[in-house]
């Protein structure tokens, strides 16, 4: 795992109009949100923060359990996945383009479906609330319609009557 360090800064670039994270040893992460997205916090104050610190280390450890990511993959989620939770500034709901989970064995993961009309793909919960969650998308694209795809790592919410649990026998093979 890459350890969190003091060093580590969020960078707002204008000429990328980018969210990045300074790693040092010039080591750059270009997150995939834009500056009109970001809260007025991390203008004001850059530094990794130590709760930044203990949220990229709380969702790299729960990733890492899986054991279906490299370190690499993970540590990107976990990177972007504390940029989400603490820098991006709240979305709306777009719950129209998941189909609703009508089944009765709860989600008790943070890695959960979520089904399109156009495909099925994985995704992390970043922030739940009583009615509704924010979603990081894992997979490369996912199309949610015809038209409108999200990128890896861009952020819907959705309503929690959206979330389908992984089917655990899927990943049992992965954790036992």
């Amino acid at each position: 795992m890459l350890q969190a360090s003091k060093q580590w800064q969020w960078i707002t670039c204008p000429n990328k109009n980018r969210l990045l994270l300074d790693l040092n040893d010039d080591m750059q992460l270009c997150t995939p949100y834009k500056l009109r997205q970001l809260t007025d916090s991390v203008f004001k104050n850059p530094r990794f923060s130590l709760e930044d610190a203990a949220f990229y280390e709380q969702v790299y450890n729960y990733l890492d359990g899986f054991e279906l990511w490299s370190a690499a993959q993970i540590c990107q989620i976990s990177l972007n996945a504390t940029a989400v939770k603490y820098h991006l500034k709240p979305v709306l709901a777009k719950s129209w383009f998941f189909e609703e989970y009508t089944g009765t064995e709860p989600s008790v993961e943070a890695i959960v479906k979520l089904i399109s009309k156009a495909q099925t793909g994985d995704f992390l919960i970043v922030e739940h609330c009583p009615d509704a969650s924010i979603c990081l998308n894992l997979s490369e694209t996912f199309k949610l319609d015809e038209n409108l795809s999200l990128a890896q790592f861009e952020v819907i919410r959705i309503l929690n009557n959206r979330v389908h649990p992984i089917l655990n026998q899927q990943y049992q093979s992965q954790t036992a």
